[in-house]
């Protein structure tokens, strides 16, 4: 079985102590693809770092997280622009929207979501959207911005099924399946259980939500197969399938990506 984690921060000083032995042991668990989504200015450096010492095996994206987003946002957008017009991405990400954290930044959040928007499209890229209490603002952006060209991923889709099916209307989108779904009490498997796996990726978000039984830890995308594991009894079907087809929908999605 081999398994692509479509969201990993494997980058991040969380990992500077066994960078190199946490990506060997994803590798050894059959997850052999490791999209690494960008965060800020600060973690550009890092993250290529980790390209280049396994080429093979990790594909970065670029892009601004919301919860990096300043009144500095377009300063730190020209910069971003100038790495994706000098090197090669697997995507736009992580951009989005993210209320929980800072409201007063909202307006900033949403020139910036939609200035990545339109990169995306121009690059034939597709875009890795984080979004926390900010669905409708997410949405209501996408309606406005969404065409042929526009495709994606909703990272760490937690939301309702209505919302779902909104999202996956929109025609070129995935929903990102993280360790939100083995949390006992989320209802995600409730709403998962009545979406076609061919809509879903599997991602990690490591270090972030570990999934069950690694709550509450440092998480590490060879801890995917938990979610997978989870995913497969969510869907009545082996954990097999559910390498194969969630691989294939990441490979159509992430087209550089093989």
């Amino acid at each position: 079985m081999n398994f692509i984690d479509t969201h990993t921060h494997l980058f991040t000083p969380q990992f500077d102590e066994d960078r190199t032995a946490v990506v060997e042991n994803a590798i050894n668990a059959g997850v052999d693809k490791l999209l690494l989504p960008n965060i800020d200015l600060n973690s550009i450096e890092a993250m290529h770092q980790l390209v280049e010492q396994f080429p093979k095996h990790c594909y970065p994206m670029m892009g601004l997280h919301p919860c990096s987003v300043t009144a500095n946002w377009e300063n730190d957008l020209a910069i971003i622009k100038s790495w994706l017009d000098k090197k090669d991405y697997c995507a736009i990400g992580e951009i989005g929207m993210d209320l929980y954290w800072d409201k007063s930044t909202s307006e900033f959040q949403k020139k910036a979501f939609q200035r990545q928007i339109e990169w995306a499209k121009e690059m034939h890229l597709p875009v890795a959207i984080h979004v926390r209490d900010a669905f409708d603002e997410t949405l209501a952006i996408l309606d406005e911005l969404n065409d042929d060209h526009l495709t994606g991923v909703f990272h760490c889709f937690t939301g309702t099924l209505e919302q779902a099916h909104h999202i996956l209307n929109y025609g070129g989108f995935k929903l990102g399946m993280g360790g939100v779904l083995t949390f006992k009490n989320s209802g995600l498997d409730n709403v998962i259980e009545k979406i076609d796996l061919k809509h879903l990726i599997l991602e990690t978000d490591s270090p972030y939500l570990a999934p069950t039984p690694k709550r509450g830890k440092r998480n590490e995308s060879s801890y995917i197969t938990y979610i997978a594991s989870k995913l497969a009894s969510v869907k009545d079907c082996s954990i097999e399938e559910i390498a194969e087809q969630t691989s294939k929908n990441a490979v159509e999605l992430f087209k550089t990506v093989e």
